[in-house]
């Protein structure tokens, strides 16, 4: 599923039109987004949580010519699933 099916579901489910939904869902990714550029963490009870962690520079090796690089470090976007989503994917 991509985005415009995500939106398409939505305005399916909730009788919004796709456009309407496309925004909704749109302004929802951004909100998780902005919350993670300002370091926040994003909590969906039930559904999971969204945190940034920092990835600390390494040495890796050029997969083409086995040379080693180094990798900077950079912020990652993680998810960790909530209980209620683990309980739907497991019964």
């Amino acid at each position: 599923m991509n985005k415009g099916d995500l939106a398409a579901a939505v305005a399916d489910k909730t009788g919004m039109s796709k456009a309407s939904a496309t925004q909704a869902v749109e302004a929802v990714f951004g909100c998780i987004t902005d919350s993670l550029k300002n370091g926040e963490e994003v909590r969906v009870l039930g559904f999971g949580n969204f945190a940034v962690t920092r990835r600390a520079a390494s040495v890796g090796r050029n997969p083409q010519t086995g040379e080693p690089m180094q990798i900077k470090a950079s912020n990652q976007a993680k998810f960790k699933p909530g209980k209620g989503l683990k309980d739907t994917l497991n019964p």
